[in-house]
């Protein structure tokens, strides 16, 4: 068999090599120490742990930090509330700029100085089902208007017939100057609200009042003298005096008597047309409070009153 002579040169060193090796000569422990790196020990000495004790703050310290955090919610309260009532005022003046509603009641002039105080329109705020009863109830205010003015005539007609009836012609002129302005507004323009945004709150006043405008006016068509009433009691006690004023007093109890029958007729049908609505006496009660709650002087002075109790209290403490 024939050997390479490189491969046998090779493998003669290898095993030179090995056999003259010693571990436990003094140079190899020298190399062996000087190759191996001892473990490093940490210098100093180990501490050992110490737990920090909390501090708990005073009672004042509380007291101010939350005093500061309600200072600081209602300031960003009354941020936010600017900020909604400024845009609150750009969308109506935008809203005013596109479709412009100006007051057109009561009808002046353009020269008086006075100038209209509310709007009316039947055909734009009114649903066409609701404007007949409306209008009815607004001839009906401007039928009591006319009886307060008629009223105001008969008496002075018998003031100036009987002296002693001065105090029936004063209250006459008293009636006419509060009841027209006051059935205006208490009961007209909430059925009006009523109809025109479907309100409960508003049905609920209007009931209320309204009422208590029949209950006038069956008082005024009785006609109790020294009330300031041109009714059937004083216009029949007058025929024995003066026929001509006796006709005129029962001209005006007759106008009384014909309120109080319209007013009992449209209250039906009022009455009718709010069942149908599907309003409610707890509709009319949310209504109320969230008109209440959203009203922006109702808001700063509840925000006021809570600020000066709290600040009350944490100097109380």
């Amino acid at each position: 068999m024939c050997e390479d002579p490189s491969v046998t040169q090779l493998t003669n060193a290898s095993q030179s090599g090995l056999d003259e090796f010693n571990p436990f000569s003094e140079s190899s422990q020298l190399t062996n120490a000087a190759r191996t790196t001892p473990a490093t020990q940490p210098s100093g000495r180990s501490q050992p742990a110490v737990l920090q004790t909390s501090v708990e703050p005073t009672p004042q310290a509380v007291a101010a930090a939350a005093q500061a955090g309600l200072l600081q919610q209602q300031a960003e309260l009354e941020r936010k509330a600017a900020e909604l009532e400024k845009k609150e005022r750009e969308l109506q003046s935008n809203t005013a700029s596109i479709n412009p509603r100006q007051n057109n009641w009561p009808p002046l002039p353009r020269k008086c100085p006075i100038k209209p105080c509310f709007y009316q329109d039947f055909s734009a705020d009114i649903p066409a089902d609701y404007q007949r009863i409306c209008k009815m109830l607004y001839y009906l205010w401007m039928l009591h208007s006319i009886t307060l003015l008629l009223n105001l005539l008969a008496c002075l007609a018998w003031f100036t017939v009987q002296s002693e009836r001065g105090v029936d012609f004063g209250l006459s002129i008293l009636w006419f100057i509060l009841f027209t302005p006051c059935a205006f507004l208490c009961w007209y323009r909430p059925i009006y609200k009523a109809f025109r945004s479907d309100s409960s709150f508003s049905f609920f006043v209007f009931f209320f009042i309204f009422l208590c405008q029949i209950v006038i006016y069956i008082i005024q068509a009785v006609g109790i003298p020294g009330w300031g009433d041109s009714g059937w009691i004083a216009a029949l006690s007058e025929l024995h005096w003066n026929l001509a004023v006796a006709v005129i007093m029962m001209v005006v109890a007759g106008f009384f008597t014909l309120c109080a029958v319209l007013s009992l007729f449209l209250l039906k049908q009022v009455h009718s047309l709010y069942r149908r609505t599907g309003a409610s006496f707890q509709r009319a009660q949310e209504e109320f409070s969230q008109g209440i709650l959203t009203n922006r002087g109702f808001q700063n002075a509840a925000a006021g009153a809570a600020s000066s109790a709290a600040q009350s209290a944490f100097r109380g403490n």
